[in-house]
């Protein structure tokens, strides 16, 4: 089975390498098998204050059941040392996704991971959303994290079989991700303590795994 890291596209040629994803075929009521020939994801935009040029990255799995979403500087806060704009930072990616002929695709779950740091009072939220370009369907979730909190964190978006919206056959149609990290002061002293949530670490960067479930096309 060949291993294939993301071919970044031309708008997107500043971000970096990262490994290809590690995790496991999703789990549920997905009969089809994953393609045996490989996928590509090309990124075709990224953008968005949570993911600055040079720091965001896509890899496929070897298995074709998952991609892998790598940021190094996604980073919210609110409180002492904090811009005014540094309670929401977002991204956008674009993704082209060629899959082999005679299969379509969909996003079954996703992995969210990070570290928060939240004082007594503050809230952190991580939102999601997933859609087709020109597709009226899009998929959404939220996740609250609130303080004392000074742990890593983990948010998962499991889809439902029949709520699974698949690329339509035979299309080629550029695959949106768009994620936001949000803090809220709350009743926390924001002239004494600082509030964080990171999809990023200190010591190594933090991935997001979307897995793929999969069907043949007529």
């Amino acid at each position: 089975m060949v291993r294939m890291l993301v071919a970044v596209g031309a708008t997107a040629a500043s971000l970096v390498a990262a490994p290809a994803a590690s995790a496991a075929a999703p789990t549920g009521p997905w009969t089809t098998p994953p393609p045996p020939d490989k996928i590509v994801i090309n990124v075709a935009t990224v953008n968005g204050s949570g993911c600055p040029a040079g720091t965001a990255a896509v890899a496929v799995s070897p298995d074709n059941t998952a991609f892998t979403v790598t940021y190094s500087d996604y980073l919210a806060q609110v409180g002492v040392g904090s811009k005014p704009t540094d309670f929401r930072k977002n991204c956008q990616l674009n993704l082209n996704v060629h899959v082999p002929q005679g299969f379509t695709y969909a996003i079954a779950s996703a992995d969210y991971r990070g570290f928060a740091h939240l004082e007594r009072g503050a809230v952190g939220t991580q939102k999601a959303n997933y859609y087709f370009q020109g597709s009226p369907q899009t998929t959404s979730s939220n996740h609250q994290f609130k303080g004392p909190l000074d742990d890593s964190w983990q948010a998962t978006d499991s889809v439902d079989v029949a709520a699974l919206v698949f690329a339509p056959c035979g299309e080629l149609r550029n695959f949106n991700i768009n994620t936001e990290l949000r803090l809220s002061a709350g009743t926390s002293d924001t002239a004494k303590t600082t509030s964080f949530m990171t999809m990023d670490s200190t010591d190594g960067d933090i991935n997001t795994v979307y897995h793929l479930a999969w069907k043949t096309c007529p």
